[in-house]
């Protein structure tokens, strides 16, 4: 089983930890509201999780273009 963590606009893989080394406290999944869990987190019929967090591009397209958040999917 695997961590999975992706961009949420460009879905580039950023990395993978193995889900065994670590619990959801030390990834600070605990600290999430349910909604920002749903939102974030997802997990596959295997066992593997997937974390969509904003890659480092992104992000500073976003900075730089703050309209493009108003877009369902602005960076694909």
């Amino acid at each position: 089983m695997a961590i999975n963590y992706i961009c949420r606009h460009c879905r580039t893989k950023l990395g993978s930890l193995d889900s065994r080394q670590v619990t959801d406290t030390q990834l600070g999944f605990l600290s999430l509201t349910p909604a920002e869990r749903r939102d974030i987190i997802s997990y596959d019929l295997s066992g593997d999780v997937t974390v969509k967090v904003i890659c480092e591009y992104c992000r500073e397209a976003l900075e730089n273009h703050p309209e493009l958040s108003l877009v369902n999917s602005p960076l694909q």
